[in-house]
């Protein structure tokens, strides 16, 4: 029998339903698994191999009742450490929150083990979700389980900011993970792992709960290992909240039931000004591939412009930051966390002393940047600016999808890169999100599914861009290229 910790949801879910195995061995299993790894990947920063335990046991007593399973019944994951957990640490990966047990449970989180999902542990990531690298928590860089083919021995990154989610998953640590994206931490950490990840519209899913980095941008979603098992999970984690103001009041679909890779009648939209001067070779070849694959599904290939492309990136790098700064003034010693209280120091001692301590360079420079461009002088040069902008690139994309049904690109300029490559230019750092950060900004649906390796042997994703609410049209897409690229590869085990 295939292990238990390379089955992935669907698999997982069915041979539990099925009396194959129980619950409570594929939670061993992967346990075991967690265990093995933790020391050299560092992919999550607590493991409750007590909630995936007694989640299975749940799971298996409801099956000897005769009772429904539930859409992800019997199916451990790992919860980004973004997501509140009721009584379960959560940090964000930063000091600021270390030791912090909320008294609550995020709405995606409930949802999930309302589903019958258990939890592995809680996943590492670049602190308060701001990074490309995982390289900026506070716990330790997370690394990626893959390794180039050149007989280096060189740590590669696994992408951010969801990067504990996206090792663990291309590790077999879990078979699906939560992850969130505001600016591509979803689909570039998938694509640097060989792994599924699918950002929703924005609204989909709630952000109650989430530990909030920029609000009009935040959105969570499912990473895993096929795209069938990322419909599987979303249909769980999605729905209407009454206290997520942003949230979508709309029927969740059976995304599931309606895949189908068949684009007969479909047009697909190439992006001319993704096409950039000195695109990697090997992302450049896999875009052609998956062109090329969704011909043969049946698609028409017409050409689409998105003027306002060049423009994304520096709009984003001010408002992410702007709602940053916002966000983490509630992060002051004051109501939870970190409390950093020197002698003799007054209250704005505190909140100085406290911020200087809890928060890392990557989240401080954000902060900066951020409370730069709300000052007086310089509001209505950059942040009103940026949001006019930003109206303009949805723009471009509404108009772009008259001409089309989805839009394929790649999802990351280059495969992974080592760790330490790019952490003393962050501007190169940034430009990891330049394919990734157009969708977040328009809110659109967006995926990256894995399209083969580069010549170094890492994984390449190629990215499918959605009209809003049509994650089904995303998800076909995404099959499509799945069927056709047979990835099938992995990383050979070193850890």
């Amino acid at each position: 029998m295939t292990e238990l910790t390379e089955l992935g949801v669907a698999q997982i879910r069915d041979g539990v339903a099925g009396g194959d195995f129980t619950a409570v061995e594929v939670a061993q299993a992967f346990n075991a698994n967690v265990a093995a790894a933790q020391e050299a990947l560092n992919a999550f920063i607590i493991a409750t191999p007590e909630k995936a335990i007694e989640a299975a046991q749940a799971t298996d007593a409801k099956r000897a009742r005769g009772e429904a399973l539930g859409k992800m019944g019997g199916v451990p994951i790992g919860m980004k450490d973004l997501f509140a957990t009721f009584d379960v640490q959560t940090t964000a990966a930063s000091h600021m929150l270390e030791g912090f047990k909320p008294q609550y449970e995020s709405t995606v989180s409930q949802k999930l083990w309302d589903a019958g999902a258990g939890m592995l542990g809680k996943l590492n990531l670049d602190q308060f979700a701001m990074g490309s690298s995982n390289e900026t928590s506070y716990f330790g860089n997370v690394i990626s389980p893959w390794k180039r083919n050149d007989g280096g021995n060189a740590a590669l990154a696994p992408g951010g900011s969801s990067g504990g989610s996206s090792s663990a998953l291309a590790a077999r640590l879990c078979p699906a993970a939560t992850g969130t994206d505001t600016g591509g931490s979803i689909r570039q950490p998938a694509a640097f792992t060989g792994t599924t990840g699918i950002k929703p519209t924005y609204g989909r899913c709630s952000r109650w709960g989430v530990v909030a980095f920029a609000s009009s941008l935040d959105q969570a979603g499912p990473m895993a290992r096929s795209v069938q098992d990322c419909a599987i999970m979303l249909e769980a984690m999605a729905g209407f909240d009454a206290k997520d103001s942003t949230s979508l009041d709309l029927p969740v679909p059976n995304w599931e039931a309606a895949l189908s890779g068949d684009m007969k009648g479909k047009k697909v939209g190439i992006p001319k000004e993704y096409r950039v001067d000195g695109l990697d070779e090997d992302v450049s070849k896999s875009w052609d591939d998956g062109i090329a694959w969704l011909k043969d599904a049946g698609a028409e290939i017409v050409e689409i412009s998105l003027p306002h492309t060049k423009y994304a990136l520096p709009t984003y790098y001010i408002i992410a930051p702007a709602e940053a700064s916002s966000n983490l003034a509630r992060y002051d010693g004051v109501r939870y966390g970190l409390r950093d209280l020197p002698d003799g120091a007054n209250l704005q001692d505190m909140y100085a002393a406290t911020r200087a301590a809890g928060f890392g360079p990557e989240v401080k420079r954000r902060i900066l940047i951020g409370t730069y461009v709300l000052s007086a002088g310089f509001y209505d040069a950059y942040y009103t600016q940026a949001q006019k902008v930003r109206a303009l690139i949805a723009q471009d994309f509404a108009k772009a999808f008259e001409q089309c049904d989805v839009i394929l690109a790649p999802t990351a300029p280059s495969a992974a890169f080592g760790l330490g490559e790019n952490v003393d230019d962050p501007l190169k750092m940034y430009l990891n999100d330049v394919f990734a950060v157009p969708a977040s900004l328009a809110g659109l649906p967006a995926m990256s599914v894995p399209a083969g390796l580069n010549r170094e042997g890492l994984p390449l994703g190629l990215q499918v861009i959605g009209k809003a609410f049509d994650e089904q049209g995303v998800l076909n897409a995404g099959l499509a290229l799945e069927q056709r690229a047979q990835f099938s590869a992995k990383p050979e085990k070193w850890w």
